[in-house]
Formats: structure tokens, sequence, C-alpha cells
């Protein structure tokens, strides 16, 4: 799949050539549901502890860098692109995050409630106990690949 979207869009792979695979959520069902409401054109963002990228040893992605998002057999299903970044506690999170996660009814009081819920439960696995005020990398993407799966208006990314 790396190798399809590299040679359609060669210039977007040399501006940022680094990718990661993987695949949303902590189960194998919550990857196959959060893929599927990306693949709807519904959900468009994500959120992700910066603690949790340090615990698995990765960086925070940047502006421009790839994912390969997999289902939950591990199968690559699209290729990400960031388009917008921060970081922030989870109280900076507003209605537009929510709406743009497109998760449960996309509001931003059904956002609190379950990211808490997964939050508490991925910081326990990791035998850590979450706060609200921790570092929460908060991102925006277009799905760029495969062209039957691509945002129209970011094709060119």
């Amino acid at each position: 799949m790396w190798e399809q979207y590299r040679a359609a869009h060669p210039e977007a792979v040399l501006a940022a050539p680094e990718y990661t695979v993987e695949h949303f959520g902590d189960s194998a069902r919550l990857a196959d549901e959060l893929l599927a409401v990306v693949l709807s054109g519904r959900k468009r963002a994500t959120a992700e502890l910066v603690a949790d990228f340090v615990a698995r040893g990765d960086r925070i992605p940047r502006i421009g860098s790839h994912w390969i998002a997999c289902d939950s057999s591990g199968a690559p299903r699209i290729v990400i692109r960031s388009i917008e970044l921060r970081l922030g506690p989870f109280a900076s999170a507003d209605a537009a995050f929510a709406a743009d996660e497109g998760e449960d009814d996309g509001t931003l009081e059904s956002w609190r409630r379950e990211h808490r819920r997964y939050w508490t439960r991925v910081a326990a696995a990791r035998g850590a106990e979450w706060s609200e005020d921790e570092e929460i990398v908060f991102e925006r993407f277009a799905v760029v690949w495969p062209p039957e799966h691509a945002d129209r208006a970011t094709t060119a990314l």
C-alpha cells in the first residue's frame, strides 16, 4: 500500500517520508469500529495521550506525516496524513474537534465521557493513572490513499 501511495504522490512522501503502521483504539473491536467511521467519512480527527506515544517509544506526529491504518487483523486499509496538530489538556477539546472525531453522537459531552473511559483504561494498562491535566495530541487528518477512500479536497496532499 505504501509503495502504491509513494508512486502516486512522490512529492508528499519526499516532504514527509516517515510513517507508522497502527490501528485505532486498544482492542480489535474498537480498531474495526473506528476504522469504519473513518471509511464512512465521518471521522477526520483523533486524540492520543502524549504519555502513550512515550510509552511505545514513538515520537508524536508532525504535520504532513503519514500513518497506515490497519484493521483488527493487521491488514493495511488506508493511508492517513496529519494536517493539523496541537497539544493541550483534556479541557481544551472543543465541540468542533468532537464533531470532527465523528464518534458516538459527535457532541463534546459524549467525547468527554468516552475519552475519560478510554484514557483511564489505557493508562491503567500501562500501570499509570490518567489525569485530565495530561498532554493530549489533538490531530486532524486526511485520508490520502487508496483513491476510493481519499478525501477529494486533499488528494494532492
